[in-house]
């Protein structure tokens, strides 16, 4: 099963999350190792450069071939990615190499705005299979959002829930 292709209020996520990121961006580049499951949606479709390395190599896969200095990363399985949060992390970006979310919970890497000068650190961790993507935070100029400002865009605290499988969607849409 593709989480992907779960739906949630009446659309697949994926198409939930194309549709904001083509209102927001010039560019949408979608990271995924099976391409031709993708092939309906308007964006450039990329494959992990190096294979075997998780989300670290998505990450780095689509910095990779960004046109743009700094690139939002987000995964797809995230239904309530909130547009305006997303836009405020964006007016710090050109700041920063990383301006990421912490939560209770931590850091929000798959939710997080990063520079093209992150790509030689991640090298670095694939390199040696450390795959820990805030392993390659340290030495970054980076932005921390904290989790006021979170509150303040997103009180009820849903815009980081992500959907692993049916269970867990069914549990989201019964909040």
């Amino acid at each position: 099963m593709n989480k992907a292709f779960l739906e949630f209020e009446g659309k697949r996520l994926i198409d939930r999350t194309m549709l904001m990121f083509r209102a927001m961006f010039r560019e949408v580049i979608l990271v995924t190792n099976s391409p031709l499951d993708y092939l309906d949606q308007d964006c450039i479709i990329a494959s992990d450069i190096f294979k075997n390395k998780g989300a670290l190599g998505g990450i780095y896969t689509g910095l990779f071939y960004a046109s743009y200095n700094h690139a939002f990363v987000s995964a797809c399985d995230m239904p309530f990615l909130n547009r305006s949060f997303i836009e405020h992390m964006i007016e710090y970006a050109d700041r920063y190499d990383i301006v990421v979310p912490e939560t209770p919970d931590g850091l929000q890497p798959l939710h997080a705005i990063y520079s093209k000068r992150c790509l030689p650190p991640i090298k670095k961790l694939m390199d040696v299979d450390s795959l820990k993507i805030t392993g390659f935070y340290r030495g970054l100029k980076t932005l921390t959002i904290e989790k006021k400002t979170i509150k303040s865009f997103d009180p009820e605290g849903k815009m980081f829930l992500n959907v692993n499988t049916r269970k867990d969607l069914e549990r989201i849409s019964s909040r």
